[in-house]
């Protein structure tokens, strides 16, 4: 029998194997404590977000101060001025000192960050007002800016203080929080792989028991191949590869069963038009090709064909797999259902609403539909 060929996943089996990998450096891992909460201010929705909060004080001061509506719009007008100069120049300050604060401790991160914007309100402030007082004389004295330099410039100070100590304590709790969600996540996946991975051990085992005795020569392949299965998905410890890569897992996993069912099974691919560099969870594609030839191949009198399709709609992957089932099939196996909920939950984890998993059941055939977003590691 011809193998096919690996050029996705670099590995050696037998001897070669035990060999000592080189020691390479391991990456430096960000600090546990670092001030690393602070989001984007310069992404555009960021922008917006900081322009809207702006206008929503001005109206809520303007509304506290003012009891007519004449006098509302033009204390709106004037406290909207200086807000939207304030917020959007201590924004513009915070996204260029983003990535030096990162790489502070927390508490000293946050204290700078702190100290720049009151710093920018000051000086902003400041600003503001001599320029108002060189540009219209008088303007200061008419009520567009208390007459009081000093008490502009402490009430500027004190309100963004406030504020700015709100702000960030309000990043922190939210960066916090995404943090845990995402380690729960992780915590969950590394689960659900854990109740797949056994399985596929087990069945795989079975096969090799049974090419023990009728076929040594096969069984020896068998093992190599499980062997390079398990130290391409398992060594690194990664929660996503490439489908070129889960690909060639699948058609390991295919090599083997073939080895063992002979000319009952047949497995057609037609997937030209998946991109090879696309992510998505570990052991995913290969446990689905297991349960049509576990659910299906096997319970048929007669030789059957297993279907893997695969195309794109723009950012869109779908992956689909096609098995027959016998005539007087009565239903599935309790172990089908636990894969096809265990696959679709990590889909869930790893890509949310964007991916999902189809399942249709005909008196014929069974068709599981695999579909997600088109991702690279760059992304």
């Amino acid at each position: 029998m011809q193998l096919v060929s690996r050029p996705a996943v670099q590995w050696k089996s037998g001897a070669a194997s035990d060999a000592t990998p080189p020691v390479t450096a391991a990456p430096d891992k960000p600090r546990s404590d670092a001030c690393n909460y602070l989001p984007d201010l310069c992404a555009p929705a960021a922008v917006l977000g900081v322009v809207l909060v702006a206008e929503l004080g001005a109206i809520v001061m303007a509304l506290a101060r003012q009891s007519q509506w004449v006098s509302f719009f033009t204390d709106l007008g004037r406290t909207s001025v200086v807000l939207q100069w304030l917020s959007l120049t201590s924004a513009a300050v915070l996204c260029v000192l983003r990535p030096r604060i990162e790489r502070l401790a927390l508490r000293e991160g946050t204290a700078i960050a702190l100290v720049a914007v009151m710093l920018n309100i000051l000086l902003v402030s400041e600003a503001l007002y001599w320029a108002t007082d060189f540009i219209a004389p008088g303007m200061a004295a008419d009520g567009w800016l208390p007459a009081d330099h000093w008490f502009f410039a402490a009430r500027n100070l004190a309100i963004g203080g406030i504020v700015a100590c709100g702000l960030l304590r309000y990043f922190y709790v939210s960066a916090q929080w995404q943090d845990n969600v995402r380690r729960e996540a992780t915590a969950r996946i590394h689960a659900l792989q854990a109740r797949i991975r056994p399985h596929f051990l087990f069945n795989s085992m079975n096969t090799i028991a049974s090419l023990i005795r009728g076929n040594p020569a096969a069984a020896e392949q068998a093992v190599e191949d499980l062997a390079d299965l398990f130290r391409a998905s398992l060594s690194e410890a990664r929660q996503r590869i490439t489908l070129t890569e889960e690909l060639e897992i699948a058609r390991v996993y295919e090599r083997m069963e073939q080895q063992r069912l002979g000319e009952r099974l047949r497995v057609e691919w037609d997937i030209a038009a998946l991109p090879g560099d696309a992510i998505l969870p570990s052991l995913t594609l290969q446990p689905l090709l297991e349960n049509a030839v576990y659910h299906g191949i096997e319970r048929l009198p007669d030789p059957g064909v297993v279907q893997v399709r695969g195309r794109r709609d723009g950012d869109r992957l779908e992956v689909q797999v096609v098995n027959p089932v016998p005539v007087d099939d009565r239903g599935e196996r309790s172990g089908n259902r636990i894969a096809l909920a265990n696959i679709g939950e990590r889909l869930q984890l790893a890509f949310g609403a964007a991916a999902g998993l189809q399942v249709e059941s005909g008196p014929t055939e069974f068709r599981v539909t695999l579909m997600f977003p088109y991702r690279t590691d760059g992304r």
